[in-house]
């Protein structure tokens, strides 16, 4: 199988990575993300950046939120269609990378990017311009992500320093929005068989100023 960090054939690697039965990060919402459902409305407009096997995307469209969400892997998006034909609900799936992907300005209420850290940082950047862009005035963008220490636990992520978060590199990124709450934390994850353990992370969630 391949292994997380090899990033040459990207669609292949997460092909192969989602293609036992079982959800390779489970079918459970992530944990920061569910913690800000207070954030989130029914009939807001979402977007699930880079989403895989639907956990996220699915549990978005649960609560009643409009949701498209695309990834890059065919097998993974199948997996989410699954997913949320199990759940009773609509999610809008596409087969995209984040270069490809469409994105549309002020389109969305909420964006959601949950460990999306297969991206190197010329990648990065055009990733997060494209999220700051799809936001609505007053929408808001939650992020969760690895820190450097991630390498010491090895308990899931790229295993690469350099597409690893930083809060100062959120902040200076993401300087258009209003940082809402910027944490550096450790957690014990229980997400799947791909994020288990001590786990060295950080939670984002920023706010687009209106005009």
């Amino acid at each position: 199988m391949a292994h997380e960090n090899d990033f040459s054939d990207p669609a292949r690697t997460w092909d192969a990575r989602f293609g036992s039965p079982d959800f390779l990060f489970g079918s459970a919402p992530n944990a920061y993300l569910a913690r800000q459902r207070a954030l989130l409305a029914a009939g807001q407009s979402a977007l699930a950046v880079a989403d895989g096997e639907g956990r996220n995307s699915v549990w978005l469209a649960q609560r009643g939120l409009l949701v498209d969400a695309f990834d890059i892997s065919p097998v993974g998006v199948a997996k989410a269609d699954e997913l949320s034909r199990r759940a009773g609900v609509k999610v809008n799936l596409h087969v995209s990378d984040c270069d490809s992907w469409a994105w549309q300005p002020e389109a969305y209420d909420v964006v959601a990017a949950i460990f999306v850290q297969f991206a190197g940082p010329e990648m990065r950047r055009r990733l997060f311009a494209g999220m700051v862009a799809t936001l609505k005035p007053g929408g808001r963008l939650i992020v969760q992500g690895y820190t450097p220490r991630q390498l010491d636990y090895k308990t899931g992520g790229p295993g690469l320093l350099d597409h690893l978060y930083t809060g100062d590199m959120m902040r200076q990124a993401f300087a258009a929005l209003e940082i809402v709450e910027l944490r550096e934390y450790d957690a014990v994850l229980d997400e799947g068989s791909g994020h288990v353990g001590p786990s060295a992370l950080l939670g984002m969630v920023a706010r687009k100023r209106s005009a």
